[in-house]
């Protein structure tokens, strides 16, 4: 579950920094500015934390938290699949 743990998180950071920002543009002047643009990347981290999911895993695979396994579409425990040998009887020509 460290994933979830990682998106909660962000969204706790972003939404400090939101109440943070709403409370420097709240106070005026030239630093209302630099609020706003706090606001701005705490909302980003807020929106990204919710929206964000692992890709290319159906939505039961990701709820149940398993590990992806080997990539390539490979079984696990089953060798990597090699590559045949170029046949001796042919030699490469160069370019003309």
């Amino acid at each position: 579950m460290l994933h979830l743990s990682i998106r909660a998180l962000a969204f706790v950071l972003g939404l400090l920094m939101f109440l943070g920002g709403v409370a420097t543009v709240s106070l005026g002047g030239p630093e209302g500015l630099t609020g706003a643009w706090v606001i701005l990347v705490g909302s980003a981290f807020m929106i990204g934390a919710v929206l964000q999911r692992s890709r290319y895993r159906p939505e039961v695979t990701e709820r149940s938290n398993v590990d992806p396994g080997p990539g390539g579409a490979r079984r696990a425990g089953s060798s990597p699949v090699s590559c045949p040998r170029p046949s001796s009887s042919r030699t490469p020509r160069a370019n003309a």
